[in-house]
């Protein structure tokens, strides 16, 4: 059983950056899916496709081949919240990196939540 979906999807993406793997498979979600929906939107990941086995679904993903692994933060975790204003949604290296953050109008980047002025759940930071 695990206690934090999000940071094993993270872990599961750092790891097979770091090693220069192009396809992972990890178990799905439908926050797991809309937040690989935004990392594609934003160049960190490939293509997304979701396979059903006979008792379970999961996610095919595909990295995009990279001279650096990417660099992937856990923010808000089970045992601490993190959430934001829409005022103070936060800049990750100044503009280079994203933020994904859960708001009341689905998972979104740092940028379109500026936009929007939406604030919620500071998920993870990626650059």
């Amino acid at each position: 059983m695990n206690t934090d979906p999000i940071a094993d999807l993270l872990t599961r993406i750092r790891n097979a950056s770091k090693v220069q793997k192009e396809i992972i498979t990890v178990p799905y979600s439908n926050l797991k899916s809309e937040i690989l929906k935004v990392m594609q939107k934003r160049g960190f990941v490939a293509n997304i496709k979701m396979h059903t086995n006979e008792h379970e679904k999961e996610l095919e993903v595909t990295l995009p081949k990279r001279e650096e692994p990417i660099n992937l933060k856990r923010i808000s975790k089970p045992g601490q919240r993190i959430y934001i204003k829409g005022s103070n949604v936060p800049r990750v290296l100044h503009g280079l990196g994203i933020a994904i953050i859960s708001t009341s109008k689905g998972v979104i980047d740092d940028s379109e939540a500026r936009r929007q002025k939406l604030g919620g759940e500071l998920l993870c930071e990626i650059y």
